[in-house]
């Protein structure tokens, strides 16, 4: 993994009016030209997503937009886009023209940031264009904004430095998946089923993560099949912890001595992007799930799928199994999420390594707010399987707390 993934960086989102410049923006930003640039209006459709570093904070997604003034069937359809942009949003740009400048939508604008606590940048772009009368008055009624030229690299670099203070004031990335679970000097196994599910000569984004996480804190870790796990763990002097495959469950408690605390990558992730005790408690509302209840099923992630595949088949099989009811299941991939949650009775977020924590957060929070339980697949397989306990013991110590 030679870069870092867009799901692990800070989303900086440019928005605005059509034709205020946020492509040309976007542009200049990355020093590469990227977002297509014309005078006619609607040039940008989708959200175009590009990785860099932004130095000296680090690894950064900046992401441009289409119009938000956009009208018509396939003008709205790029405003929803666009909107939905904001659930993955840590910082957001609002460019505009500064010649045509709207206030209202601005200040529209600007308190839909506010309900989602992002902070945001005010950016006046085409300033080359615009009489310098007209500069100096936007600067005394809107102090806080940046004034941008497409001639003015200076210009770039100072909104480059305000992008690095409000990114600074957000704190770390994200917590670390496990260098808070076990001290430094810690041996780790960890647990790695190949099936034909696996990729070909590669493993998957949460083994990688959680290999690097354990070199950066000092914990020794070894990998192993399931089929290998018992001759490593008579051969290693200590195990502190092994996490293993959502899928692998049953068969590594079985293997695994009680002592020896287990848990899941899926959960490890559940941990650091989202709310584990909003999906432990999910998991457990399985138990009042009405016959024919209808079950939205979302993965971060597109890819084919086969006859092991976890979401479509193997927890809805196990789901069925466990309650002896029958349910309807609907599934979403990659960015998609409904807005309308009433149809469901439950929600179940795959590990979410391909999306942000914001993202994350933003789905449990809109089941959340309409009371509908929401869980992801390590934690449900653990409740399927019956080791939810054992498997969620780790974090219950960390918080000081017990879960079942």
């Amino acid at each position: 993994m030679q870069n870092t993934p867009l799901a692990s960086r800070r989303h900086v989102v440019i928005y605005g009016n059509m034709n205020a410049g946020k492509s040309s923006l976007f542009n200049r930003i990355i020093e590469q030209d990227l977002a297509i640039v014309s005078p006619t209006a609607g040039t940008t459709t989708d959200p175009v997503v590009k990785g860099m570093e932004l130095i000296p904070f680090g690894p950064i997604a900046l992401v441009d937009t289409a119009g938000l003034g956009d009208s018509g069937s396939v003008g709205d359809l790029r405003v929803h886009k666009t909107r939905a942009m904001l659930d993955r949003t840590d910082l957001a740009i609002y460019a505009a023209d500064i010649s045509h400048f709207d206030g209202d939508d601005y200040c529209r604008t600007m308190e839909l940031w506010k309900k989602r606590n992002i902070p945001f940048i005010l950016t006046l772009t085409k300033c080359d264009l615009a009489p310098e009368e007209l500069c100096r008055t936007m600067m005394e009624r809107y102090p806080e904004a940046v004034l941008v030229s497409d001639k003015d690299p200076r210009s770039i670099q100072e909104l480059k430095s305000r992008m690095v203070k409000e990114l600074q004031k957000l704190g770390d990335q994200e917590d670390s998946l496990i260098g808070h679970l076990v001290p430094s000097g810690s041996t780790v196994v960890l647990v790695i089923p190949v099936d034909s599910e696996a990729p070909k000569g590669r493993l998957i984004l949460p083994q990688v993560q959680l290999i690097r996480d354990c070199l950066d804190h000092g914990i020794a870790c070894h990998v192993c099949r399931e089929t290998e796990l018992a001759s490593t763990l008579q051969n290693s002097k200590r195990v502190d912890l092994v996490v293993t495959d959502s899928q692998a469950f049953q068969i590594v408690d079985s293997i695994v001595p009680k002592d020896i605390p287990l848990t899941s990558f899926s959960m490890l992730l559940a941990n650091q992007k989202g709310d584990l005790p909003a999906m432990l408690e999910g998991a457990n509302a399985v138990a009042h799930l009405p016959d024919g209840a209808r079950i939205l099923v979302a993965e971060g992630c597109t890819h084919n799928h086969n006859h092991e595949d976890i979401g479509r088949v193997k927890i809805p099989r196990l789901l069925q199994k466990k309650t002896g009811k029958s349910f309807q299941f609907d599934h979403v991939a990659g960015n998609d999420f409904p807005e309308d949650l009433s149809p469901y009775s439950m929600v179940i977020q795959c590990g979410g390594c391909m999306l942000t924590r914001r993202a994350v957060l933003s789905r449990i929070g809109h089941a959340k707010d309409v009371h509908l339980p929401i869980t992801n697949y390590g934690v449900i397989l653990a409740y399927l399987t019956g080791i939810l306990p054992r498997a969620s013991a780790v974090f219950a110590k960390e918080e000081g707390r017990a879960w079942t």
